[in-house]
């Protein structure tokens, strides 16, 4: 199956001025994980994770990129700035920047399109609400948020990706999917990936389970077949949680 991820996703968390010593503490407590380790930040906490980040195992990342590579798009930044920079990951189409910012299956195809031809890896999140669980429509509805992403991605491009499973009814609410549902979906979206493309490519991309992901559920999770790691929100806010989820993909 893919590469084992733990990537935390800060969202509005931290500091610029906290963030230096806290991803020292991150890469303290995760020296030889046997996954690759990501902290995600704001754009204003970028310079100092990345500086804290050299010379040990943690990657970086960003949590969106605009699609343009520059122009009147004030507040934007683009896949060349961060690559500048030294950032290696970004977040793409989550559940959050797709309620409250207008993302929608179109941009999300784009800014993937962009981040691969940049060199960044995308995580691009898909997921359901309560109301579309409780319809019975979840894998339709990951289905065509799966082929809309990926539209026009050939099969050695979509090997680089990382998709992150977050069902939006257990993100930030405390809820998580049991084991069986996430790894349920998991494989859906491997079974649509085989479709799309073929096995093997279905087989090497790292799919994540994210939404309330913790110290006390990871190992449960991570276990399944078809879960390659997490995309983590709260519990990456705290080094010793972060470290204990990071401990438990193997």
């Amino acid at each position: 199956m893919g590469k084992y991820i733990i990537a935390g996703n800060w969202k509005m968390n931290k500091l610029p001025s906290e963030t230096y010593e806290f991803v020292k503490e991150v890469a303290e407590k995760t020296k030889g994980a046997s996954c690759e380790v990501v902290c995600c930040t704001p754009y204003v906490c970028l310079a100092p994770a990345i500086e804290a980040a050299k010379g040990t195992h943690v990657k970086i990342g960003a949590e969106n990129l605009h699609f343009e590579d520059s122009g009147a798009y004030t507040g934007e930044v683009s896949a060349d700035m961060l690559c500048d920079m030294g950032v290696n990951y970004v977040i793409i189409g989550h559940s959050e920047r797709r309620q409250y910012f207008a993302e929608t299956d179109e941009t999300v195809n784009k800014k993937t399109k962009k981040a691969l031809e940049k060199g960044l890896i995308p995580i691009v999140c898909v997921g359901e609400s309560l109301d579309e669980r409780e319809a019975g429509v979840t894998m339709d509805l990951i289905t065509m948020q799966v082929k809309k992403a990926f539209a026009g991605i050939n099969a050695d491009d979509m090997k680089k990706v990382v998709i992150a499973y977050e069902p939006i009814w257990a993100i930030g609410t405390g809820k998580t999917a049991t084991a069986d549902q996430a790894e349920e979906v998991c494989g859906g979206i491997r079974k649509v990936l085989s479709e799309l493309y073929d096995d093997a490519t279905a087989k090497a991309v790292t799919i994540q389970y994210g939404g309330s992901m913790n110290a006390k559920n990871a190992a449960e999770l991570l276990e399944k077949e078809n879960i390659d790691g997490g995309l983590i929100g709260g519990a990456s806010l705290k080094s010793e949680d972060f470290s204990i989820i990071v401990a438990a993909a193997k």
